[in-house]
């Protein structure tokens, strides 16, 4: 595994329209520029008004949580974002958090990632998770109550027309033989998958088969120690290296007496994330100053103080 990275949560939605998307261009460069390992996007892409659901575990969602906007928010399409954003910048990495891949075909998909992966110099990393909004899944045709599933079929694909050089596929309702698609991603197996979700029978499978790192959600990213050793047991009784996979851990805010985030107080929790087994710390709550010079300074102040907290 590489030194612990940083990862910064770039705000691509909106409640309201917000004239123009400037903010989250001048935030990419800034952070590229700044030191920023990681720069990572939400997914959505439409909504239904039962945002209700996105606080129920048994759907996939957050206890207590919410969304952050209503259902006529503005989100931007993370692939196409990046793929904007990678000619705009050279060395930060671009990870979706979290992708609802079934919602793609999976060779678009395929193609899609591949392509931005060799544009960005191979600075390309695909989150996926099920999602929790069925009206999502209904509005592509595709049925909510076998999204595992789908997710599945759709990485068994990327990554087999990532890999082989002649694709054969049959399964799922998918059948296909001889078929070539170029170019293959910079990265070494293509580009790497990061699952998302709680140590569950399912997710660890996917996890073990799939992916490169894990994204924990609900309960087991709360207590991320837990997590990470739930989750170690889980892949190494399915044959897999828990030393190979990666993990996101939350940088959690530690707010002043004016109620202001207070930084250092905040990172004095990334060591001990670190110790037990996170290889990718999450900024979420991180909010540049408007403009690239001002956002900038900002984050090249953070980054040195993150590197400072890890030693």
């Amino acid at each position: 595994m590489t030194s612990p990275q940083c990862s910064l949560m770039l705000r691509t939605f909106a409640a309201e329209d917000p004239g123009d998307w400037s903010s989250v261009i001048d935030v990419a460069i800034a952070a590229d520029e700044a030191g920023v390992d990681r720069v990572v996007m939400s997914d959505h892409v439409v909504f239904g008004e039962n945002l209700e659901a996105y606080a129920d575990p048994k759907k996939g969602g957050s206890e207590g949580g919410r969304q952050p906007t209503g259902p006529d928010g503005h989100w931007l399409e993370p692939i196409t974002t990046f793929a904007y954003l990678s000619a705009l910048t050279r060395r930060v990495r671009f990870q979706t958090n979290i992708l609802i891949a079934a919602l793609r075909r999976p060779v678009v998909l395929a193609k899609m990632a591949a392509t931005i992966d060799v544009l960005s110099g191979g600075r390309f990393d695909l989150g996926v998770g099920v999602g929790w909004q069925e009206e999502e899944y209904d509005a592509a045709g595709l049925s909510y109550h076998h999204r595992g599933a789908l997710l599945d079929h759709t990485l068994e694909v990327v990554q087999l027309l990532w890999r082989e050089q002649t694709a054969d596929y049959d399964g799922n309702g998918l059948s296909f033989a001889k078929i070539h698609m170029m170019p293959k991603p910079l990265q070494p197996g293509g580009v790497p998958v990061w699952v998302s979700g709680t140590v569950n029978e399912r997710t660890m499978r996917r996890l073990a088969r799939f992916g490169s790192g894990w994204i924990p959600w609900g309960d087991d990213a709360i207590d991320i120690g837990n997590g990470i050793a739930k989750m170690r047991a889980a892949v190494e009784e399915l044959g897999r290296d828990p030393s190979e996979i990666g993990v996101v851990g939350n940088l959690v805010p530690v707010f002043d007496g004016d109620g202001k985030v207070d930084i250092g107080a905040s990172l004095a929790s990334v060591p001990a994330q670190i110790e037990g087994g996170v290889t990718d710390v999450r900024c979420m709550f991180i909010s540049p100053p408007r403009g690239r010079d001002a956002a900038t300074e900002y984050l090249a102040d953070f980054v040195q103080r993150f590197r400072a907290a890890v030693g």
